[in-house]
C-alpha cells in the first residue's frame, strides 16, 4: 500500500473516501533519469571535454561506433549501482515522510471509541498498525428524544429497540478540537498500533466499515530483507580484503629499502647555511659540480668518486653538509640511517640495499646519504652469531651495490660516521669511498661564523659580542653551538626580556658547561664553607700557574647532577699543542680544591673525587702515551680500551707492557700527584690571605666572574703589590 491507499473487499477504492494519493513513481523517475544520464556521461566523458557542473549543462561524448561498441569501464557500473541503491532509498524516504505528514497517530483506546460511535469510515489493518479515516459527527440536539434505530428480525417477531449510545461532547468543543474544527467537520486520516483484539473485525463488520487487509510494502520489506543485510556484507568483504591487502603488501615490503627521498624542490640547505668546515665544503663542491655539469669531466677522462665518508665527532654538521651538497646540486636526496638496513632475519637488509640502489638509478643524477654507517659497515668476522651473519650479508651486498655503479652514472653515495677504526677494509678502498672527509670540531673563526648563523631571525641586544662567546667555547661543535643559541633565547623569555643580550648567552655557555642551577640544593653553612674554599683554592693556583686557561667564573650554587660548585677556566684561544709543564699546570690546578681544604681544616673530604680521577688519568697518559715520564721512556704501553665498557673516567687504558714496567709507571704516576700536590699546597699557603677573603666573599655573593676576581686578588695583595693583568 502507497501511503494509506485502501482498497475495498472487491479491490476498488470507494469513492471520494479518500484524497489524492500523489503518485511518487512520476516524481522520481524523471530525476533518476537525469541522474543517470548525468552519470552515464561523466563517465563516458574523456578528459578535455567542455563540461558545466555548475549550469547543469554537460556536452556529451562523441558516439561510438554501435556495432563495434566496447565494454563500459568498472567505474560506470559502479556508478550505475549507487545510482539504483538511491533511488530505492530516495523512494523509501519519500513514502515514509509523506506517510508522517498525512496520517495522524492516535491511541488504539480512541480508536475503539471512534468504531463504537460510527465515526470510523474506513480503515485497513496491517501487521503491526490500523490506518483509515475518521469522520466526526456533529453533535446531537439536547431537546429531542434520540432515536433510535431498529433492525428487522429474520423470523418476523416483534424488533427489538436498540438504545442509543451515551452522548458526548463534540470534538469541535475540545481545545484540541477548537484548534482543528476545519479539518476536524472534513475527518481526517488516523494511524494507531494495532493491539491483539479477536473482536475487531466483527465490530468493523457490525458498524458497515470498509475495511482490508494489508501486506507490508515491498520497498521497506526489500530494503530491510535484502538491500540492508548484503550492503553490510559487501561493506565488511571490502574492509577485510583492504586489511588484508595492506597486510600483504606489509609482508611482501620487508625487502623494501624505507630510505626517505627528498625532492630537489624540498631541499632548501645549502653551503650558506654550514659554517665551521670550509675544507670539508671545498671537497665537496667537486661533487656539486659534477651533478651540475657532469659533461666537463667526462670530456676529460675524470671520474667522480663513488662514495664519500665523512668522518668526524657527533654534531659537526655531517649530515648538514650531506643535505647541503643536494640542495647546491638541485637533484633528489635519500637518506637512511645504517641500522636500517640491519633486521631479525636474515636476507632483509641485503634486499633493502639493493631495492635502494635501484631506487638511486631511477631517480639519477641523486645523492644517497648513510648515516651511522658503522651500524652496518663494521669489520667482517670479529662476532659470532646470527646477528652478524646478517650485518655481514648486507655489507657484501653493499659493496656489491657500490661497485655496480657505472663510472659517471650520476648516483653520489655519502656516508657518516664517528667511528672510522671499526669499519671494514675492503669498504675503504679505492672505488668505492674513494674519499674520505674530515668534519672535526670548528675553530674560533668557524665557531664565530656558526653563531652568526644561528643568531639569524634571532632579536639580539647592541651589547651581544658574537666573537667573545666564541672565545668562550672551544671544543663546541656545530650543534652545542645551536643549543647554545636556543638555551639564550630560552633564558631570554623566562627574564621576560625583548632582546637576547650578552648575560643571557654567557649564562646559556654555563649551562651547557656545567648544567643547569640547582638551587634547589640546600647545603649547611659548614659544607658551603668547604665547597667555597675548595673552588678558591683551583682558582688561586690555576692564577699562580703560568700555563694554564684564565678563570671566568666562580660559583658555589649546585650544577648539573653532582657538581656542588665549580670553577670555570676557558682558554684564550685553540690549543692544539701542550707542552709538559701545560699538563703539570693543569694537574696542579686539578688538586688545588683538595689541598686548599688540607690547609683550612686540616681534613679532607670526598668533594675532590672527580678532580682526582681526572688527574690521574692526565699523568698516566703523561707517562704511558705521551712519553713524558721516565719509568716507560720512549715506549708506548698504553692501548685504548673498549669504549663500549660501562666504565666512566678518562684514564681507560688496556696496558700493553710488562708486570715490571706496569709497577714503575704506578710509582712514576703517584710522584707526579705527590709533587703537584705539594706545588700546590705551596703556593695557597703563600697565598692565604687572598684564599680566605675570596673565599669570604664568595660566601657572600656565591658567584664571582672574572673581573671581580681579579679586583679582590689586587685588594689582598695591597697597593705595592703588581697587579695581574
Amino acid at each position: 500500500m502507497l501511503c494509506g491507499e485502501l482498497r475495498a473487499k472487491e479491490g476498488q477504492v470507494a469513492a471520494g473516501s479518500l484524497p489524492y494519493v500523489y503518485n511518487f513513481v512520476d516524481v522520481i523517475l524523471p530525476f533518476r533519469r537525469k541522474i543517470s544520464s548525468l552519470t552515464v556521461e561523466l563517465a563516458g566523458n574523456p578528459l578535455g571535454t567542455r563540461s558545466q557542473i555548475a549550469g547543469a549543462t554537460i556536452l556529451p561524448a562523441k558516439p561510438t561506433n554501435s556495432g563495434n561498441r566496447p565494454s563500459p569501464p568498472p567505474g560506470q557500473w559502479w556508478a550505475l549501482i549507487w545510482n539504483a541503491v538511491f533511488i530505492l532509498c530516495a523512494l523509501w524516504m519519500w513514502q515514509n515522510a509523506a506517510r508522517q505528514i498525512r496520517f495522524r497517530t492516535i491511541p488504539y483506546s480512541e480508536f475503539k471509541k471512534d468504531l463504537s460511535q460510527g465515526e470510523v469510515v474506513e480503515c485497513s489493518v496491517g501487521a503491526t498498525e490500523i490506518q483509515g479515516k475518521i469522520q466526526p459527527k456533529p453533535a446531537a440536539s439536547s431537546k429531542g428524544p434520540a432515536s433510535n434505530h431498529t433492525t428487522g428480525s429474520p423470523s418476523g417477531t416483534q424488533p427489538a429497540q436498540k438504545p442509543a449510545p451515551p452522548s458526548r461532547p463534540s470534538r469541535q468543543n475540545t481545545p484540541a478540537g477548537k484548534a482543528k474544527s476545519s479539518t476536524a467537520s472534513q475527518g481526517f486520516m488516523f494511524r494507531t498500533v494495532r493491539v491483539e483484539d479477536p473482536n475487531l473485525v466483527a465490530e468493523l463488520q457490525r458498524e458497515a466499515v470498509q475495511f482490508t487487509g494489508v501486506r507490508p510494502s515491498f520497498i521497506s520489506e526489500f530494503l530491510w530483507a535484502w538491500a540492508l543485510p548484503i550492503g553490510l556484507m559487501i561493506l565488511v568483504w571490502r574492509f577485510l580484503s583492504k586489511r588484508m591487502q595492506g597486510l600483504r603488501q606489509s609482508v611482501m615490503s620487508f625487502g623494501s629499502s624505507g630510505a626517505k627521498l627528498a625532492a630537489e624542490q624540498d631541499v632548501k640547505v645549502t653551503f650558506d647555511d654550514v659554517a665551521g668546515c670550509e675544507e670539508a665544503k671545498y671537497e665537496l663542491a667537486e661533487v656539486v659540480s659534477f651533478l651540475k655539469n657532469p659533461e666537463l669531466y667526462k670530456s676529460v677522462g675524470a671520474k667522480i668518486p663513488k662514495g664519500v665518508l665523512l668522518v668526524g665527532p657527533p654534531g659537526t654538521g655531517k649530515t648538514l653538509l650531506a643535505r647541503a651538497v643536494a640542495g647546491e646540486a638541485h637533484v633528489p636526496f635519500y637518506s637512511i640511517s645504517g641500522s636500517e638496513f640491519v633486521e631479525m632475519f636474515v636476507g632483509i637488509g641485503a634486499a633493502r640495499v639493493r631495492d635502494l640502489f635501484e631506487q638511486a638509478k631511477g631517480h639519477a643524477p641523486c645523492i644517497v646519504f648513510i648515516d651511522e654507517l658503522d651500524a652496518v659497515g663494521r669489520q667482517r668476522g670479529v662476532h659470532i652469531g646470527a646477528v652478524n651473519d646478517e650485518r655481514e650479508q648486507t655489507l657484501n651486498q653493499l659493496l656489491v651495490g657500490l661497485d655496480g655503479f657505472e663510472a659517471n652514472v650520476g648516483v653520489v653515495v655519502l656516508a657518516a660516521t664517528n667511528r672510522p677504526d671499526v669499519l671494514d677494509r675492503a669498504l675503504l678502498r679505492p672505488g668505492r669511498f674513494d674519499r674520505q672527509i674530515v668534519v672535526d670540531a670548528p675553530d674560533l673563526e668557524g665557531r664565530d661564523a656558526i653563531l652568526r648563523i644561528h643568531a639569524r631571525g634571532k632579536p639580539l641586544a647592541e651589547d651581544v659580542d658574537l666573537r667573545k662567546i666564541a672565545q668562550e667555547t672551544p671544543g663546541f661543535s656545530g650543534a652545542d653551538l645551536a643549543n647554545l643559541m636556543n638555551e639564550a633565547a630560552l633564558l631570554t623569555v623566562r627574564h621576560k626580556g625583548a632582546t637576547i643580550g650578552q648575560k643571557d648567552l654567557e649564562d646559556a655557555v654555563e649551562k651547557v658547561v656545567a648544567g643547569p642551577e640547582r638551587k634547589s640544593r640546600r647545603m649547611s653553612p659548614e659544607d658551603k664553607r668547604r665547597v667555597a674554599f675548595h673552588e678558591v683554592g683551583h682558582a688561586l693556583v690555576a692564577t699562580y700557574s703560568k700555563h694554564i686557561d684564565v678563570v671566568r667564573k666562580i660559583t658555589i650554587v649546585p650544577h648539573g647532577r653532582s657538581a656542588l660548585g665549580y670553577t670555570l677556566q676557558l682558554p684564550e684561544e685553540d690549543q692544539y699543542l701542550m707542552s709538559r709543564a701545560d699538563l703539570l699546570d693543569e694537574i696542579r690546578s686539578m688538586l688545588g680544591g683538595r689541598a686548599a681544604e688540607d690547609i683550612v681544616f686540616n681534613e679532607i673530604t670526598t668533594g675532590a673525587e672527580n678532580d682526582l680521577e681526572h688527574a690521574t688519568a692526565l699523568a698516566r697518559r703523561m707517562v704511558c702515551i705521551y712519553g713524558m715520564g721516565k719509568s716507560a721512556g720512549l715506549l708506548h704501553c698504553g692501548q685504548p680500551g673498549d669504549p663500549f665498557l660501562p666504565v666512566s673516567g678518562e684514564g681507560l687504558m688496556q696496558r700493553d707492557c710488562s708486570e715490571r714496567t706496569a709497577g714503575a709507571i704506578d710509582d712514576e704516576v703517584r710522584g707526579i700527584l705527590d709533587a703537584a700536590y705539594a706545588d700546590s699546597k705551596q703556593i695557597l699557603q703563600q697565598h692565604r690571605s687572598e684564599l680566605d677573603s675570596i673565599a669570604h666573599e664568595l660566601l657572600q655573593r656565591e658567584t664571582l666572574d672574572s673581573q671581580t676576581f681579579k679586583d679582590l686578588i689586587n685588594q689582598s695583595r695591597g697597593a705595592k703589590s703588581s697587579k695581574i693583568a
